[in-house]
């Protein structure tokens, strides 16, 4: 529908020649504009004074800022989430093995 607001898009590209991410964010408002994040600016700020987020996603604009890392090659430091969980099978996993072998009575 005209006027309707479309959840923040971001794009991430990775930029090979600068060992780095650049971020692009839009939000569209259908068949009435386009508009574009322009670069961050700092202010100074005294110290222990909250300050406003300079950007608030909805879900599933978030998702996709994540996808995007994804796709730029960025992944968990942690290892929590999928990345971690599938660690924790595969563990698991090998775990399984080794105790079925051995009632089993078969040589791994």
């Amino acid at each position: 529908m005209n006027g309707d607001i479309k959840p923040i898009e971001i794009m991430a590209r990775r930029e090979d020649w600068q060992n780095g991410i650049s971020l692009y964010c839009r939000q569209v408002i259908e068949n009435v504009s386009e508009s574009i994040a322009q670069p961050v600016v700092f202010e100074k700020m005294d110290r222990g004074l909250l300050s406003p987020p300079f950007l608030t996603l909805g879900i599933q604009s978030a998702q996709n800022l994540m996808d995007e890392l994804w796709q730029c090659g960025v992944r968990p430091t942690e290892g929590t989430g999928s990345a971690g969980s599938l660690g924790a099978v595969e563990k698991h996993l090998s775990d399984m093995r080794k105790i079925a072998f051995k009632n089993l009575k078969i040589k791994p």
